[in-house]
């Protein structure tokens, strides 16, 4: 079983640098996956080429708006099951924006900037860390902020055809003390998908702050998909 890390809005994947290293600890395939950020069609069709390189099951983990990402790519036929972490899981023809539109503004809005050409990133000084992401350990947020990227509109606007999570098993792990995607938003998302919960308190920055849980989940979702195929056979 191959595990796909999808990172989310202007990351990449430093997002599981603390994830990485138990996922290697117990012997596990995995990838890291850099998404271009253009738009949610070009990240989709990169992740699905990667899939189409690999000569195993997959397991997709997303972070973030790399929900969005699985939400269509985890249609291929390699995948055995999906991983939100704090992540968007839109129905078909949904948007990320259209998703966050339908709550009030997210504390972390505030930190959002454009640029000229209609690119968004977050402005991630002293004062977002505080107000944000208070549980990052102080060495880990520069990192964070340095390795910070430009995220296109057309990921925010592009809308899922098919969701994967209406076909096949589905875990989120909810982050509780989440102020970029807020819990309720969360939950109703994972409600809706009838998803497999576990909350944890935690900011957005889960995969850095509960490394453990996120393997923790992988590994049930990796037990439980091959005990299916074993009683399907």
């Amino acid at each position: 079983m191959h595990i796909l890390l999808i990172h989310g809005s202007g990351g990449t994947p430093q997002t599981w640098s603390e994830v990485i290293p138990l996922l290697q600890s117990r012997g596990h395939s995995w990838t890291a996956i850099q998404n271009g950020l253009s738009s949610l069609t070009e990240d989709v069709r990169g992740t699905t080429a990667h899939i189409d390189s690999l000569d195993a099951d997959v397991i997709l983990v997303g972070h973030s708006y790399g929900g969005a990402v699985i939400t269509e790519a985890g249609n291929h036929q390699s995948v055995k099951a999906l991983i939100y972490v704090a992540a968007f899981m839109p129905d078909a023809g949904e948007t990320v924006n259209g998703i966050v539109e339908r709550y009030a503004p997210a504390e972390a809005s505030r930190y959002m900037r454009r640029t000229e050409n209609g690119g968004w990133f977050t402005h991630r000084s002293p004062e977002y860390w505080e107000q944000i992401a208070p549980d990052v350990p102080e060495g880990l947020r520069e990192a964070l902020s340095s390795e910070l990227g430009l995220s296109e509109n057309a990921i925010f606007t592009e809308s899922v055809a098919s969701p994967a999570w209406a076909r096949k098993p589905t875990w989120s792990i909810i982050a509780t003390a989440d102020r970029t995607l807020p819990a309720e938003i969360q939950r109703d998302m994972s409600g809706r998908a009838g998803a497999r919960t576990v909350e944890v308190e935690t900011s957005h920055f889960l995969p850095h702050v509960a490394p453990q849980v996120v393997v923790d989940v992988i590994e049930r979702a990796i037990g439980e998909v091959r005990y299916a195929d074993q009683h399907t056979e």
